[in-house]
């Protein structure tokens, strides 16, 4: 008697694909309950056209869903991308950011910094970073200002330490402008 190792009718299966797992269905899911729902449909008594008709606008705005969802993935992901390529504008610069200094567990005070840019990243999760001179990682978000790295003269020329205020606090500038 010929039979079938079950082993080798396994392997023909497809896989069952993450959607239906977590009870999503797809266009290609809608499409075919549509057409199953064709094929066995009732011919003394076959499908309205008006049913037929709603539900092909709803296949079709199924589908325009799905590829304006893909589109809008893209673009989020061109975003990210070109903020990077926009802060890394940043490397070699002279910024201030801002830092929050908690006093007690009541209290906190702003502390303005300057550094300049090492190097920029983008997390995973899409937040962007900025590497510090002093090896320290902020977020863009803490940007105060941005300003060229200024090269001493001869003439002006000072000692390192006094010219150098790279991780430590400094008062900022633009808290006691008046407009």
């Amino acid at each position: 008697m010929n039979t079938i190792h079950d082993g080798f009718y396994l392997n023909n299966q497809p896989k069952q694909q993450n959607q239906q797992s977590q009870g999503i269905l797809g266009k290609d899911d809608f499409l075919k309950i549509l057409i199953t729902q064709l094929q066995n449909q009732d011919p003394a008594n076959p499908m309205d056209d008006r049913e037929f008709i709603a539900q092909m606008a709803q296949f079709s705005s199924l589908e325009q869903m799905t590829n304006m969802n893909t589109a809008i993935q893209k673009f989020v992901s061109l975003q990210s991308s070109q903020n990077l390529v926009q802060h890394s504008e940043l490397i070699g610069k002279q910024i201030q950011w801002k830092r929050e200094v908690e006093i007690d567990k009541y209290r906190s005070r702003t502390e303005y910094v300057n550094n300049v840019v090492t190097a920029v990243k983008l997390e995973k999760d899409g937040q962007l970073r900025i590497l510090l001179d002093d090896g320290r990682w902020i977020s863009h978000e803490q940007l105060v200002q941005v300003s060229q790295v200024v090269q001493p003269t001869n003439e002006t020329q000072k000692k390192p330490e006094e010219d150098s205020t790279n991780g430590e606090p400094v008062e900022n500038p633009n808290e006691n402008a008046e407009v």
